[in-house]
């Protein structure tokens, strides 16, 4: 009984794990753009002002999506090709586990053997982000990217679940080179 116990709690620590690992992406673009013509970009401090998120987590993201793109070729430029824009949502996830059990002996109903098990209740916070890119001349959207993932609590960790979640984003263009 005891070895079930520690292997449910095992499974469900492992499936915390990956779960807090892993980022859903969808991006979407506008097919008729070609995006070998944009080589520098800077942030459009208006969409970004709207953010509903801490200025020190902004700050973060744009350090996020700025190390990328300069990953990808392209530089920071007073005068760039494209805009890049960010919009946050989040949503807090209860999660409810009843664990049940019992124990005693034999056939028949003895109160004083059997447990009534518990409960255990935890909450995640998942965010989704969405970089936006915009034709710096036109002012019309043509790629966006959106990523949802568990949100890391600790702030040792915020930085490095940004990376990553930027990353898994950021991935996916310029379109059609993956």
């Amino acid at each position: 009984m005891r070895s079930l116990k520690i292997t449910t709690v095992a499974l469900l620590f492992a499936l915390v794990l990956t779960s807090c690992s892993s980022v859903k992406v969808a991006t979407d673009y506008d097919q008729n753009v070609n995006f070998n013509q944009y080589q520098t970009f800077a942030f459009f401090k208006p969409g970004i002002d709207k953010a509903d998120i801490s200025d020190l987590d902004k700050k973060r993201i744009l350090r996020a999506i700025e190390a990328e793109l300069q990953q990808k070729g392209l530089t920071k430029s007073d005068n760039p090709d494209m805009l890049v824009s960010i919009f946050t949502k989040t949503r807090e996830n209860i999660n409810i586990y009843n664990n049940n059990y019992a124990y005693g002996y034999g056939w028949g109903w003895h109160p004083w053997y059997w447990g009534s098990g518990y409960n255990t209740v935890s909450s995640t916070t998942e965010g989704t982000l969405y970089i936006d890119l915009i034709d710096a001349d036109k002012k019309e959207l043509v790629w966006q990217g959106m990523g949802t993932a568990a949100l890391a609590r600790e702030v040792d960790r915020k930085q490095e679940r940004i990376n990553e979640i930027v990353e898994e984003i950021l991935e996916k263009y310029p379109p059609g080179r993956n």
